[in-house]
């Protein structure tokens, strides 16, 4: 569906664009079986007008409800384009001066190649498990340069933004980091945040029409593969700025469809992962599914699947009760600043639990491919040079993660991002 295919209801005045009448695709989407049926290309064309309030809530609401029961919006054609169509809507990055910054700043060993890497879930798994994903990208910015994507809690009592905003003795300022600030931040700190109301204006749209629906849309699949720093990585396309991204999933039929959606959209490395328990982070309990794409000189990119379990990162299991206290954003908050202090005792499940994502996120970097180990800050061993399932060197990569702790360098990353912040500009 084109703009000039639909029926424009007429300019809104003020200089607003005009409103778009999705009826003739609401009567193909439903009920099934048209014998014309609706392109991914056209649903993600009908909601990239949303970004700019072209379409009334009760046809956006009716969109939304159609791809929900349809299941079009568990699709991975349909995830690629929308996710697409949303950063197109995007405020836009000045790529060239945050390439030369990540080209400066990015530390290359073994086989990453000092991009900018992330770590988020879909959430709603209704665990409530302690912030894994969050700690595990503070942890990893020790390494590797991190473009953690996240937003205020959904689903859960404590997201990622309601739990650095809760941090003492100072929190960063995590809506000052725009696009024209982004580029400042990472010349100060490997770290960096990115609130998406900030860079996905378009939604403050679509979040009424969330609300007054009772089922997960298709909002809640698209915002990890929406990353904004997802720029292509020279001046002539190629490879994107994002190197590397880790994305858990609470559903185990959601795996390879994210590994399409993410394969199809040009990502070269990634692991999307799903707990045994349907939850979209490793698992510190036992068996996490697992769906990788990594680059291949002959076929491009493959995709492999294979399970995890916490003895492949040579650390016990616990169950999920230990870590699952669903506590409020002040009290995750205390239990990160434990962590970055080295204040944890080793045996904590909670800290196994953010030593098994974060070291997963170092393997899917490729960092932990290096043969030996120029860590510095006083290195605290040799490479671990085993592999596990999907060839993987993870308890290479919980060595690494223990070490960002224990040198302290993951709290000077995380110093220098809260300072930084705190100096930019409101506006």
């Amino acid at each position: 569906m084109s703009a000039s295919q639909s029926s424009a209801l007429g300019g809104t005045g003020g200089g607003q664009p005009p409103q778009v009448d999705l009826k003739p695709l609401l009567a193909r989407l439903w009920p099934l079986g048209h014998a014309d049926p609706v392109t991914a290309d056209e649903i993600a064309e009908a909601i990239s007008y949303f970004f700019n309030n072209q379409v009334s809530e009760v046809q956006a609401g009716s969109l939304l409800m159609c791809l929900h029961f349809t299941g079009l919006d568990r699709q991975a054609d349909v995830l690629s384009k929308t996710a697409a169509a949303m950063l197109k809507a995007a405020t836009q990055i000045n790529a060239d001066e945050l390439r030369a910054v990540v080209e400066k700043r990015g530390r290359k060993e073994g086989a990453y190649n000092g991009g900018l890497v992330d770590i988020v879930g879909t959430g709603g798994d209704a665990h409530n498990t302690f912030n894994i994903s969050t700690t595990s990208s503070i942890l990893a910015s020790s390494l590797v340069l991190l473009a953690k994507h996240g937003n205020r809690a959904s689903t859960s009592k404590s997201g990622s933004a309601d739990l650095l905003n809760c941090m003492v003795p100072r929190a960063p300022q995590i809506a000052r980091v725009r696009p024209d600030t982004i580029s400042s931040l990472y010349s100060h700190s490997n770290y960096g945040f990115l609130f998406a109301p900030v860079f996905h204006p378009g939604m403050r749209h679509v979040a009424p029409i969330r609300k007054q629906l009772p089922w997960r849309t298709v909002f809640n699949l698209v915002g990890p593969l929406a990353n904004p720093v997802d720029l292509p990585s020279s001046p002539s396309g190629g490879s994107s700025l994002l190197e590397a991204r880790m994305i858990g999933v609470a559903r185990k039929d959601l795996g390879p469809v994210f590994a399409e959606a993410l394969k199809m959209a040009g990502a070269k490395k990634a692991l999307v992962v799903c707990g045994d328990e349907e939850l979209d982070e490793i698992s510190c309990a036992g068996d996490t599914l697992c769906w990788q794409l990594t680059p291949s000189e002959a076929e491009g990119v493959v995709v492999e699947n294979f399970r995890l379990h916490p003895r492949d990162f040579g650390l016990p299991a616990h169950e999920l009760s230990t870590v699952s206290s669903g506590k409020e954003p002040t009290e995750n908050a205390a239990i990160l600043a434990r962590i970055l202090n080295g204040e944890m005792p080793d045996d904590n499940p909670i800290l196994h639990f953010v030593l098994i994502n974060t070291a997963a996120l170092l393997v899917t970097s490729g960092i932990c491919e290096a043969d030996t180990s120029d860590m510095g800050f006083g290195d605290d061993g040799a490479v671990i040079k085993e592999r596990g399932p999907g060839g993987g060197r993870w308890k290479e990569g919980v060595r690494r993660a223990r070490w960002a702790i224990r040198s302290g360098e993951a709290a000077r990353q995380w110093k220098a991002f809260v300072d930084v912040t705190n100096g930019f500009s409101e506006s």
